[in-house]
């Protein structure tokens, strides 16, 4: 197959698009300027149905073709991150601490480029649901859009997404299945101590110190709690205590996340960490609140779809061009809250740089736009395959 030529011509609108959206990131929940192009571009697309206000700022755009049962869902996501941006290029971010660090300007305007393909050619019998999500960097956009009836609105057989891998060769496709992307946690611990003199510390029960051995402490969770053979990471992202010299204050703050391939494993996380930071506590003599939220489930691939999702990579790109056993990665992915209600598959797309490649979440990073045609082509072939005519 490769990339159609419709789709080729479509790139230079397609990195407008995408710039566009470069310029004027928005927050979860707040992608009310995103959201009104995507609806107004989808509009232009004969016969989508769009769906506004799903999930607060979600979009789901359906297209029917004939008389097919059959249906697929296909998401990107929206949000950007509260962040600033370090580029000088003239698409920069035009708002102050916020940026579209991790590509989710590209992922949208892939999905838009897809909507546009199919409701042009029609080459599928069926139903298939462009699920525009926001909020997933953290602020819960997928449960959002699950409570708001995403499947029971809009029936979906199977659901596909697409991240871009910055660290992946220009043009690869990387499909894992099974479990792809660790589940994640956010903790606050909040330690109430004894405020007195820095000059006279018996006279007081340090928070400073409390946080500084909890911080340490909590390390042993993955050294000695659990199995060298699983991945679990522990990370303290944040301490906060204090506003002078000599004073030592009367509490402290520690956060950071939890990073796991199983519930099993976070809940051992989660109960070691209680123990941890209430023993901890005690032997000071201070107050321990530990606040652990789990936000994401670890993203679980269902086999045969990885399996048809690794076949229509390979009709894209060429099969030499498609890794089908990445390595697993630590950070998360809330797609893994649809995986869990139905069977799918979630694949990065490689957007490699031959210089100046900077990480997601990097102030740096830029989406290539080299490879919106393979994103969109990804899409249009899943459909075309998914609810063939045949």
């Amino acid at each position: 197959m490769k990339v159609p030529q419709p789709i080729l011509e479509m790139h230079d609108e397609l990195t407008q698009w995408r710039r566009d959206f470069h310029a004027h990131p928005e927050l979860g929940f707040e992608e009310s300027r995103t959201s009104g192009l995507v609806a107004e571009r989808l509009a232009q697309c004969e016969g989508i149905e769009i769906n506004r206000g799903v999930g607060k700022t979600g979009i789901v755009a359906t297209l029917r073709v004939g008389s097919g049962a059959g249906s697929v869902g296909l998401r990107a996501d929206m949000d950007a991150l509260p962040m600033d941006e370090e580029s000088e290029f003239g698409h920069r971010s035009q708002s102050a601490g916020r940026m579209h660090a991790c590509g989710h300007d590209g992922h949208t305007t892939m999905l838009l480029g897809a909507a546009r393909y199919l409701a042009g050619t029609r080459n599928f019998d069926g139903t298939v649901h462009f699920i525009f999500q926001p909020a997933e960097e953290g602020r819960g956009g997928a449960g959002a859009m699950l409570a708001d009836g995403l499947f029971e609105r809009f029936p979906c057989d199977a659901i596909f997404g697409m991240h871009n891998m910055p660290t992946l060769g220009l043009g690869k496709f990387a499909v894992r299945a099974g479990p792809m992307m660790a589940g994640g946690a956010f903790f606050d611990i909040r330690i109430t101590g004894k405020g007195s003199h820095a000059a006279r510390p018996e006279a007081g029960v340090d928070p400073v110190m409390v946080a500084s051995h909890i911080a340490i402490a909590l390390q042993t969770i993955v050294s000695r709690n659990t199995s060298p053979v699983e991945s679990v990471v522990v990370s303290v992202t944040k301490i906060a205590a204090g506003d002078t010299y000599n004073v030592i204050p009367q509490s402290a703050v520690l956060a950071g996340t939890v990073r796991t391939f199983s519930k099993e494993m976070m809940a051992l996380a989660e109960a070691s960490m209680r123990r941890i930071v209430s023993g901890v506590g005690a032997t000071f003599g201070a107050e321990v609140e530990l606040d652990f939220r789990v936000l994401f489930p670890p993203t679980v691939n269902d086999h045969e779809q990885a399996d048809f999702a690794a076949r229509i990579c390979n009709e894209v790109v060429g099969e030499e061009m498609v890794e089908r056993n990445p390595p697993l990665i630590m950070g998360s992915e809330d797609f893994s809250l649809m995986l869990e209600r139905r069977p799918g598959c979630f694949v990065n797309l490689g957007g490699m740089r031959e210089s100046g490649n900077f990480e997601l979440h990097n102030p740096r990073f830029d989406f290539n736009d080299k490879i919106l045609p393979l994103g969109v082509a990804f899409f249009a072939r899943l459909v075309e395959t998914r609810l063939s005519r045949a």
